[in-house]
């Protein structure tokens, strides 16, 4: 295959990125992805993600805002990236499709790793319904074993992200963000967090996360075909200044904040804090390639 100008380009940018943060790129993983997705690239918002969690040995990158009638998991199945599965997690994407009102979509991948994750993203104006949502073949029965936790909390009616992970078997909701659909305030205070991660069999929220909590306005939840338990609940902020937040910044965050090798001149990024039945973890997404659009949203970055 040749390396086109755009694409080295971007790998060049990849693999600088990848050593801020002490990942070592792989060619072998990064190119092929970029080759079966060169053509809807150079329109979409490109950003990069870093984590002090379970991926912390691998830097994300994402495609997002690509055209709604793309099927990324069907393109990475078409070129190799991704081993065809029996799985529903297999199956989901195209039933997501069919049944929710998908403007655009995404699709993720480890810089070290490879292929890992779709999104695909409702309106804005017109955002998806957990009730639609489980009537989906292949959706994690999990969900509608939630469904009243999403109504108590007010939040059934506000999915503005489905994201689903192909290597770990697991999906992510995203709730907020749309038109005028805010998640409740009670979501974000003190006696909310607590309330609902106590619910959730989640760890106590540190002092950290509940003044982080003051910032945040989107929050996903993340499930699997295994267990009726919420496994993860992420807190999510878009900020200019993340050097800002009040929290305790990993060193290899503060070098991709300091030492991207792009001009982030005007671009937000997005933090995020998620709690876990043993604690927590941050994540920090820096957009590579940017669109203005995309500060109204929030969605896969969290």
């Amino acid at each position: 295959m040749s390396e086109s100008a755009d694409l080295t380009e971007l790998y060049s940018i990849i693999e600088k990125t990848a050593q801020v943060v002490d990942v070592t790129a792989s060619h072998e993983k990064v190119w092929p992805i970029l080759n079966a997705f060169q053509d809807v690239i150079a329109d979409s918002v490109i950003s990069f993600r870093a984590s002090t969690g379970s991926s912390a040995d691998d830097l994300d990158c994402r495609f997002t805002m690509l055209p709604k009638d793309l099927d990324p998991y069907a393109r990475a199945l078409e070129h190799g990236l991704t081993p065809k599965t029996d799985h529903p997690v297999g199956s989901l994407l195209k039933e997501v499709h069919q049944n929710l009102p998908i403007t655009s979509c995404g699709v993720d991948f480890g810089v070290a790793g490879g292929f890992t994750k779709t999104w695909s993203f409702p309106s804005a104006e017109n955002l998806g319904k957990v009730s639609e949502l489980i009537k989906l073949p292949s959706i994690p029965d999990a969900v509608a074993a939630n469904l009243d936790f999403f109504e108590k909390w007010g939040i059934a009616d506000m999915v503005s992200t489905v994201g689903i992970d192909y290597s770990k078997r697991t999906m992510n909701l995203y709730f907020g963000g749309g038109v005028g659909d805010r998640v409740p305030a009670g979501v974000f205070e003190e006696k909310g967090v607590r309330a609902i991660l106590g619910e959730l069999g989640l760890a106590a929220p540190s002092e950290e996360l509940l003044k982080f909590c003051e910032r945040s306005f989107v929050i996903y939840v993340t499930l699997n075909w295994d267990s009726p338990k919420i496994n993860r609940f992420t807190y999510s902020v878009m900020t200019p200044e993340p050097l800002g937040l009040p929290v305790d910044l990993a060193p290899t965050f503060e070098r991709l904040i300091k030492g991207a090798p792009y001009d982030t001149e005007g671009r937000n990024y997005v933090y995020g804090i998620a709690s876990t039945p043993k604690g927590e973890y941050h994540k920090i997404a820096s957009y590579y390639q940017w669109q203005k659009r995309v500060e109204k949203l929030l969605r896969a970055d969290g």
